[in-house]
């Protein structure tokens, strides 16, 4: 009779082997610059790993693309680690890189601290480049915290000055053309719904590709890689996106994006009851084969009636 065959543990990683021509030379630093772009760490001069995953896998398909186009050669495989090497090592390369990144942040939060007025837009920058380390920050690395401490004090700093001048952040908001990732679901599909109806009804929007997209003049991203808006913290898209436009009194937009906040967070913070609904019918919206154009409208509708329903309640 046959052993039981055992179980094989799944694959925690994916990793990247390619090898490169020696012309042209600044191909290298190219691809250098986007696996440190993406956060992919080396493992032992053997190939470049991320943790598995959708987003892991298209990073590694652009990269791919980049190095097969540029005359190298290049494959990414699933990675399971047997011998020589344990998960937790990996891990603590991700972490130490991030640590790096985080620290240099402390220290430059900590100067501005120390300025009378710190300015917004310095401020502004600090949080963008905190926001782009998080996305990055896959096995939560302990410099994290005290990074976010610091820039939290800085923007609560600005808020009364801010607040004094009468800014609610809307007037740069209009007239732009919003850009996100193309495939949109729950949270870019609230982000587009509250643009068209509390910022800009005549906003217009271009949906690309989640990589390599350069922005032109105009044009404003959001939840997206580099985006002008995105998640800060433990906040996602659409809540930074109330607060950027001064909508924060608005009880009824409140109690949507904290069952926003839940679906795609997944950390049931607020534990609304009505999050597992909203997140079925936003999954049938989203039907593989539905252009976005499309989801937009019909996730608008049910926002619409979520949002009216919620403003005569509190009324």
């Amino acid at each position: 009779m046959k052993p039981a065959a055992r179980a094989m543990a799944p694959c925690r990683w994916l990793m990247l082997l390619y090898q490169l021509p020696s012309q042209p030379a600044y191909l290298r630093t190219k691809v250098w610059r986007r696996l440190q772009s993406i956060g992919a760490v080396p493992v032992r001069g053997s190939g470049y790993v991320l943790p598995t995953g959708d987003e892991a896998r298209e990073d590694f398909h652009w990269l791919v693309a980049e190095i097969v186009k540029g005359g190298g050669e290049a494959a990414v495989c699933e990675a399971r680690l047997i011998d020589g090497m344990a998960d937790a090592e990996i891990e603590a390369q991700f972490n130490a890189a991030r640590d790096e990144a985080y620290a240099m942040l402390i220290d430059e939060a900590r100067a501005l601290l120390e300025q009378d007025a710190a300015p917004a837009a310095a401020v502004a920058r600090l949080r963008r480049r905190f926001d782009a380390q998080v996305a990055l920050d896959f096995f939560a690395a302990r410099r994290r915290e005290p990074a976010e401490r610091l820039i939290r004090q800085l923007e609560e700093r600005l808020a009364p000055r801010a607040a004094a001048q009468g800014d609610d952040g809307r007037d740069e908001l209009i007239g732009r053309v919003w850009v996100t990732r193309e495939r949109l679901f729950v949270d870019r599909l609230a982000c587009a719904w509250a643009v068209k109806r509390f910022i800009d009804p005549g906003a217009r929007f271009k949906f690309v590709p989640a990589q390599g997209y350069r922005p032109e003049p105009g044009e404003l991203r959001f939840d997206m890689f580099e985006g002008e808006i995105g998640h800060e913290g433990d906040r996602c898209s659409l809540e930074v996106l109330v607060d950027r436009a001064g909508l924060g009194g608005d009880a009824a937009l409140a109690a949507i994006a904290e069952i926003v906040h839940d679906i795609d967070l997944k950390d049931e913070k607020f534990g609304r009851p009505e999050t597992a609904g909203l997140f079925q019918l936003l999954k049938g919206v989203c039907a593989p084969d539905r252009p976005d154009e499309q989801r937009v409208a019909r996730a608008g509708a049910i926002f619409n009636d979520l949002y009216d329903g919620f403003a005569r309640g509190a009324a």
